[in-house]
């Protein structure tokens, strides 16, 4: 889902600068779109999302024969377990660059101090492995700082695909239809997957207070690896599934909601961005990166359905602000979302590092040579 979702855009870049792409994950039913790239897929099948200390060990050496068979010149890593798994396995396995993008820490800065410690010393170890970090939000950079590399790490943002995601007017009556929503009814949706951590049970509860303001949907798949996701007011929300055609989904809606508790930086309200939607966001890194309370969108609290439900109603309630928000976010999308340039900088950052290595070896080479001579001459 990674690689065909959130890295879909950067693969093509890659592609199409003429490189040889491989895409690691588990096997699934998105292998198709990530091949339809022109990326060969490499299915690992005990690499899951969740964490399990066997299947993980397992998944570890796994990963480590597969790098050993593949001669990458550049290893890239993505997502939180991959990501400490991909750079310890990427330098044992002699690949010759390791980077990484830091897509948000999976602890939040009021988590207890046992689950931070653990958080940030996996990452602190990971580091060591790899030959640059990228971040997308300067807040989880600035955590890990201490642990960095010196001129080794940089804040590159993220973007969407500006050419896909952009109003549809058509595609919103289609939608809209589709769901029986008139024209004149409100529609508020949130995308992603259906799990505890997106702000399910807030924003379950919010569609439970405005239910006879708007219509409340979800769209994205339920994710498995959340055990327990049945939560109150469930039945106040319209579950849709995963759908494709995106830009129009987005489009469809009066409010785009996002309430969730941990976000690297928030692809789906970035693409709401790019599609003119008045969005509510939650009051954390991640977010607050995709624009300004009160000029690009409205923040709440995160974990507070009081304060999502109230930011919600001041949107449903006025639609003067809804054009204002709508306007500006799609504005500053078009301004600082571009994903091709994200794409673009992670291409330099391998081309940078390959020749800070080549260098390297070469000067390795020469003070071997020099040193050669001299023992040469004093024989």
């Amino acid at each position: 889902m990674s690689l065909a979702l959130l890295l879909s855009t950067e693969l093509e870049v890659d592609v199409e600068e003429g490189h040889e792409v491989f895409g690691i994950s588990a096997p699934g039913p998105y292998v198709q779109r990530v091949t339809a790239l022109g990326v060969r897929h490499v299915p690992l099948p005990e690499l899951t999302r969740s964490w399990a200390p066997l299947q993980d060990a397992r998944a570890f050496v796994e990963l480590l024969r597969t790098l050993r068979t593949l001669d990458l010149d550049v290893l890239h890593t993505h997502n939180p377990k991959t990501g400490i798994m991909g750079r310890i396995a990427g330098r044992m396995a002699g690949v010759p660059v390791v980077v990484n993008t830091c897509h948000g820490l999976w602890a939040r800065p009021e988590d207890r101090w046992l689950k931070r410690a653990l958080v940030y010393g996996a990452e602190a170890f990971a580091i060591r492995f790899s030959d640059y970090e990228l971040f997308q939000n300067s807040a989880d950079r600035d955590t890990l700082r201490p642990f960095l590399k010196r001129g080794k790490h940089e804040v590159v943002g993220n973007g969407v695909d500006l050419e896909r995601f952009q109003p549809d007017p058509d595609g919103r009556a289609r939608v809209r239809a589709e769901l029986g929503i008139a024209d004149d009814e409100l529609l508020v949706g949130t995308i992603g997957r259906r799990v505890r951590e997106k702000g399910l049970a807030e924003y379950a509860q919010a569609a439970s207070a405005l239910g006879d303001r708007a219509t409340f949907i979800w769209v994205g798949p339920k994710d498995n690896t959340d055990v327990d996701t049945k939560v109150p007011h469930q039945d106040s929300v319209r579950f849709i599934g995963e759908r494709t055609d995106m830009p129009a989904i987005y489009s469809a809606l009066d409010v785009f909601v996002l309430a969730s508790y941990r976000e690297g930086f928030s692809r789906a309200s970035m693409e709401a961005a790019a599609c003119g939607a008045a969005m509510v966001l939650s009051d954390i890194r991640g977010c607050r990166e995709v624009g300004r309370h009160e000029e690009h969108l409205l923040l709440a609290a995160p974990a507070n359905a009081t304060a999502l439900t109230q930011a919600v109603l001041r949107i449903l309630d006025s639609a003067g602000l809804r054009r204002r928000l709508g306007t500006a976010a799609r504005m500053r999308a078009q301004a600082e979302f571009d994903q091709r340039k994200v794409a673009a900088r992670s291409l330099a950052v391998y081309t940078t590092e390959a020749n800070h290595l080549q260098r390297a070896r070469g000067l390795r080479r020469t003070q071997a040579s020099t040193s050669a001579a001299q023992e040469g001459e004093g024989a």
